[in-house]
């Protein structure tokens, strides 16, 4: 077993190799602090010749176990992945997948498993450093290694890889990937940073990248490693040079065509006739034929961006495409808009919830609750096409997240708005960006759902074409540009700043001062989609009637046994009286949900009557529940009561309680007094009209034995 080790955060960072899964190609075991994952990597023997594309598999999975948990459920074990399992396992994919050999075609699989989490280091960002260092050890052949970190920032200092108690105080989450020269991969979401803030934390989040991976070539140097030999290129020159000479002038007038359907049409039409036309010279080679167009139609593409600064579809590579905005389309929803830019179109609806329809998310580490939930859907027809209707793809999980958390930003605080709200991005065509799509239009439907937002959040996806020392930054990307080009930069925000970003990159990196480049030009094109959205709906329209009328309340948590009571008893009466929704969180936030307005705020009136502390002078509609010789208890809140005395009755003397009051009478009264055990003493009379001519006999200061013995018994 052969360790390396070096300190990050303050605890022991380590990578060991040896020891575990030995009969894997390669395993190693990550460290930090009580955080560990076991990685193995494994590519098949036979290579598949069927495909034109890398068959890698990335998997990430958290036992509960790890946390000394065992699963919630009927079956109490692990089932399907979760979204964070999800995410995790594509955010190590990502900067994995460039750096294998074009032509190793052999199925690739990366298992990451979390063994153990101590509940304050973060196993996900263990799994890329992990993978990296298992491919390392393996025979598999890699370009690495790669590095993974989070960083935050708390009291304007970064933090590598910080605690989840670190987290809680940081305003930015960000994980980047990198090699030793540059960044690779970002993804990440911020308390609205500036441009400059988010370039400084990348190149912050470089300097332990580079140390990781130092780490990990330190630990490779201590092995004998003999690595596979990949494939070699297949020399095709002389179909690609037949290809060429049929359909290059075709190609250049293809790419011209600005309508993503007529584009794709005459491809096709290039496509069918090479086909006709080669297929006879050269037999069996319809694949080759097939990428050797590819290849054409994609330097061709570049070349037009990069010679002519001129688009497919007519655009300057600075121009936003066309943006029209509808709102309320549907009417039985809570909130809707209509988000189209260009032949990308997103519906994205808002429902209102309650509190009971949060979501709560098991982990190994604890258990948690969300109160805000975006998903994203992607149906075959937005593209114009037949697929199978399955699971959610990992595509929707990950585009969801990123959206979600560029909208988190912006929405209410949950005192001025205690409502679960969801929002689902239904995208109906997609033409680049549609992720960024349903950011704008989920900042839409909570305007016109009437939420008190922070503003308007608006996303923008940037592009990249660069050849050597020429390339291009292009605004708002079309899904070609996407395929064919560089780099996939996703960038939301308000006026104020970055809420949410993406990082892909399909070469070894681009420079920081490109980086800064890309954000400047981004920044300007996300002004200009708000400038729209602020023009079409400015501030937040009037809530629907459908929606769920929510009123909050925070009280004493001391007071929340007493608001439930015996065995829920008053809580559940209230439910009853009111027909409203009541929930009780453990920080004494109380919120009552009907579609009847007035039945919260009677409710929420009962609640506070029940859990405010009285004062002496304070008045209540109460309820006489029990009659004493001495005088009547009154009920003024659910489960509180306190004592008329028989004198605080009425201004004259009154010989029997019974003569002024019965057991369920409605009375007035006034708190005249709060003892040392907390009893309250209430008169009637005092909210009387003292008669003509009354005068008040002097109070006894001494009582029979009898009568204090009752008295002081009372409650």
């Amino acid at each position: 077993m052969i360790k390396q080790e070096i300190l990050i955060n303050g605890s022991s960072f380590s990578i060991e190799t040896g020891k575990v899964a030995r009969q894997s190609a390669g395993s190693v075991i990550v460290t930090h602090g009580e955080t560990s994952v076991l990685v193995a990597v494994n590519a098949a023997k036979g290579m598949r010749e069927d495909i034109d594309f890398f068959p890698l598999q990335v998997e990430y999975r958290e036992r509960h176990y790890a946390g000394g948990k065992i699963p919630g459920g009927f079956f109490k074990r692990e089932a399907r992945p979760s979204e964070h399992e999800i995410l995790t396992s594509r955010l190590t994919d990502r900067p994995l997948r460039p750096l294998f050999p074009k032509s190793f075609k052999y199925e690739t699989q990366v298992i990451v498993t979390a063994m153990s989490s101590d509940g304050e280091n973060m196993a996900d960002v263990l799994a890329g450093v992990g993978a990296s260092a298992a491919l390392m050890v393996s025979d598999i052949p890699f370009a690495g290694p790669i590095a993974t970190v989070r960083v935050g920032r708390v009291d304007n200092n970064f933090i590598v890889n910080p605690t989840r108690e670190q987290m809680a105080s940081s305003d930015m989450e960000i994980i980047v990937s990198g090699n030793d020269s540059t960044i690779v991969m970002v993804e990440g979401e911020a308390k609205l940073i500036t441009e400059e803030e988010f370039l400084d934390a990348l190149k912050f989040a470089h300097g332990p990248i580079k140390e990781l991976i130092a780490l990990q070539n330190k630990l490779v140097s201590e092995l004998d490693i003999i690595k596979r030999e990949a494939p070699p290129e297949e020399d095709n020159s002389e179909i690609e040079k037949a290809v060429e000479k049929l359909v290059s002038v075709k190609i250049d007038n293809a790419i011209k065509i600005s309508d993503k359907i007529e584009r794709q049409n005459a491809i096709s039409v290039i496509h069918e006739e090479a086909q006709d036309s080669l297929t006879e010279s050269f037999p069996e080679n319809e694949k080759i034929i097939k990428s050797s167009i590819d290849s054409l139609l994609k330097t061709a593409f570049r070349e037009q961006i990069l010679s002519a600064k001129v688009r497919s579809d007519g655009r300057s590579t600075t121009d936003i495409r066309p943006i029209t905005i509808d709102t309320g389309i549907f009417a039985r929803t809570h909130g809707s808009a209509l988000f189209t830019r260009g032949e990308t179109q997103a519906i994205v609806v808002l429902t209102m919830g309650t509190p009971s329809d949060e979501q709560i998310i098991d982990t190994m580490d604890e258990d948690y609750k969300k109160k805000f939930m975006l998903h994203y859907n992607f149906p075959p027809y937005c593209v114009g096409e037949v697929g199978r209707i399955g699971f959610t793809s990992r595509r929707e999980v990950g585009h969801g997240n990123l959206a979600e958390r560029a909208v988190k930003e912006i929405l209410p605080d949950y005192d001025d708005f205690p409502y679960t709200i969801r929002l689902v991005s239904e995208i109906t065509e997609s033409n680049g960006s549609s992720s960024m799509a349903s950011v704008c239009g989920g900042s839409l439907a909570l305007m016109h759902a009437g939420a008190p937002t922070k503003g308007h959040v608006a996303g923008i996806a940037m592009g990249l074409i660069k050849d050597g020392e020429r390339y291009a930054i292009l605004s708002d990307i079309l899904g070609a540009e996407d395929h064919l080009g560089d780099m996939d930069f996703k960038v939301a925000g308000t006026r104020d700043g970055i809420s949410a970003i993406q990082l892909d990159l399909k070469i070894d990196g681009i420079s920081f001062d490109l980086m800064e480049e890309a954000l400047k030009q981004a920044k300007e094109g996300r002004n200009h989609i708000l400038d729209t959205m602020y023009e079409a709906v400015p501030e937040p329209m009037e809530m629907s009637k459908y929606a769920p009328k929510v009123l909050s309340l925070q009280i004493n948590p001391d007071k929340i046994g007493a608001l439930i009571g015996p065995g829920g008893k008053n809580i559940k009466k209230i439910i009853a009286d009111t027909e409203c929704d009541i929930n009780v969180d453990d920080d004494g936030i109380v919120t009552a949900a009907s579609l009847d307005l007035q039945r919260c705020k009677d409710a929420i009136e009962v609640i506070r009557s029940m859990t405010m502390e009285p004062e002496e002078g304070m008045e209540f509609d109460g309820t006489i529940t029990r009659l004493m010789t001495f005088g009547a208890f009154v009920e003024f809140a659910p489960g509180r009561e306190g004592l008329i005395h028989i004198s605080e009755l009425e201004w004259s003397r009154v010989e029997k309680v019974e003569d002024v009051v019965k057991t369920g009478d409605k009375v007035r009264v006034k708190l005249i007094k709060v003892d040392d055990q907390g009893r309250f003493d209430f008169s009637r009379k005092a909210l009387l009209e003292k008669p003509e001519g009354y005068v008040e006999r002097p109070k006894r200061d001494n009582r029979s034995r009898n009568n204090k013995k009752r008295y002081n018994k009372r409650n």
